[in-house]
């Protein structure tokens, strides 16, 4: 069985997929970014660790083999096909909050929202929220360890990149389809993806 969703621009999806399931995660048109966090869908109180994920990946940058990896050390999904390489890990969500701190710009809602927006049919909320995977993003890390002034630039703009990840248990993965105008992230134009949700 294949679910196939469209999500629009600056939209949400949240869903659970089950173990040795695969979800597959397309950047349609190319530029945008996408922002995940996952859960263990039995016990979401459990979820996705950046510290532990990027110790055993050794790597700022996520592509295909790596595991995405909970607080406890258990492999929530694995990367297993990339056509795009090297996801961002540090940039974080944007917000409405963040917003006007970084661009001054008020009542401009973000990915934090959108995450509120889908984790809040599974009983979850703000105190659920921890650092997130920038799929399909850039937040390239200077020799002299400084971020460029905007944190994101632009990406590798690649319509019909994908990267689909095997859930390595019952695994529940928040999306948000990047609203962001504000840096270069999404080339100005957030535009759809797809998401495709395959039985093990």
């Amino acid at each position: 069985m294949t679910d196939s969703i469209i999500v629009e621009a600056g939209g949400a999806w949240a869903g659970v997929v089950p173990k040795g399931g695969k979800l597959t995660i397309i950047d349609s048109k190319g530029g945008q970014g996408v922002d995940f966090l996952c859960y263990n869908a039995d016990h979401p109180e459990e979820r996705y660790h950046a510290p532990n994920t990027l110790k055993a990946a050794g790597s700022l940058k996520l592509t295909k083999e790596h595991k995405l990896y909970s607080d406890d050390a258990r492999s929530i999904f694995t990367i297993s096909e990339d056509t795009f390489g090297g996801h961002d890990t540090i940039g974080g969500c944007c917000s409405e909050v963040s917003n006007e701190m970084l661009y001054g710009v008020k009542g401009v809602t973000g990915c934090r929202e959108n995450f509120l927006s889908g984790l809040k049919s599974f009983g979850l909320g703000r105190r659920d929220i921890v650092p997130n995977i920038n799929f399909f993003c850039n937040v390239p890390v200077n020799a002299d360890r400084t971020l460029s002034k905007t944190v994101f630039v632009a990406n590798k703009a690649i319509p019909g990149a994908r990267v689909v990840l095997r859930a390595d248990m019952n695994a529940l993965a928040v999306i948000s389809n990047c609203p962001q105008v504000n840096n270069p992230c999404n080339y100005g134009n957030p535009t759809e993806i797809e998401v495709i949700i395959s039985a093990a």
